[in-house]
């Protein structure tokens, strides 16, 4: 018997492809051509002025000195290492030049998305299912579960300092996408990336898993790696931004970081 063939299972078919296809049009690739088209358009518009500004200086120039060319030529002085006709044709072939970087330009402005492509599926077992197939009692995860309780009393935390700063923040992390704790800015559209850890006062290590890692660095401006720590009569809250400054090699699935060295980096909450 395999796992896909229990009735647990019954849910996972084909149709699931087309579904994170679906799921991927409609929910992630709007946004995401929202958000590359916003950064690219101004890019453009910058390049645009810069080229028109730049051409059109020596299209100017060189349509006037072909005019005083012309004008010698007719007094019977010409010039001898340039003459009219070939001053007129440089200023149009620089005018050839900048209508195809325009129309280049244009073109580049024209963003759209192509088809999203499936790469892969994971199917995530839980422990209690292999336990029961293999017909044995599933031990007790009280750790698990104090460490799940930390865990949910940090982001709480975290929540309540993000609307103290004027944010407005949603708890992702059942999502696990890469962070914790999504805050918006009101009034901007703008998102905030908080990816969440707490530990009690002393501990010696913070784990950051790969995932997390990799947004970090594909949204360095955005992600604050939020730290609460937790001491016997409280805790303190510390956000520190661009915490990391390399992929993980391949194959890792998660990396451990000195609380202490994270802690002396961290600022106060802003």
């Amino acid at each position: 018997v395999t796992i896909l063939s229990r009735p647990e299972c019954g849910w996972i078919g084909r149709d699931l492809e087309q579904k994170a296809r679906g799921y991927a049009v409609s929910e992630v690739v709007p946004g995401h051509v929202q958000e590359v088209r916003a950064g690219r358009l101004g890019l453009i518009a910058k390049t645009e002025a810069a080229v028109k500004d730049r051409l059109t200086k020596e299209i100017n120039y060189w349509d006037h000195r072909a005019e005083e060319l012309k004008l010698q030529e007719g007094a019977g002085r010409p010039n001898a290492k340039l003459n009219s006709g070939e001053a007129r044709k440089r200023a149009d072939n620089l005018q050839a030049r900048l209508q195809k970087r325009i129309e280049e330009l244009r073109l580049e402005a024209q963003i759209s998305a192509l088809p999203p492509v499936v790469l892969g599926g994971v199917v995530v077992i839980p422990a209690g299912l292999l336990a029961k197939m293999d017909g044995k009692p599933l031990a007790p995860a009280t750790g698990a579960q104090d460490t799940q309780v930390s865990a949910a009393r940090a982001r709480a935390i975290i929540m309540e300092m993000e609307r103290s700063l004027g944010f407005e923040p949603t708890d992702r992390e059942a999502e696990k996408v890469g962070y914790d704790v999504e805050s918006r800015v009101p009034g901007t559209g703008k998102l905030r990336f908080l990816e969440v850890k707490g530990r009690v006062a002393g501990a010696d290590t913070i784990t950051v898993t790969r995932n997390e890692i990799l947004f970090s660095l594909n949204k360095p401006d955005d992600f604050i790696l939020a730290i609460v720590q937790f001491t016997a009569d409280g805790h303190g809250v510390h956000y520190l931004r661009r915490p990391f400054q390399r992929e993980p090699d391949f194959g890792v699935t998660s990396v451990n970081y000195s609380f202490p060295d994270l802690l002396a980096r961290a600022a106060q909450p802003s």
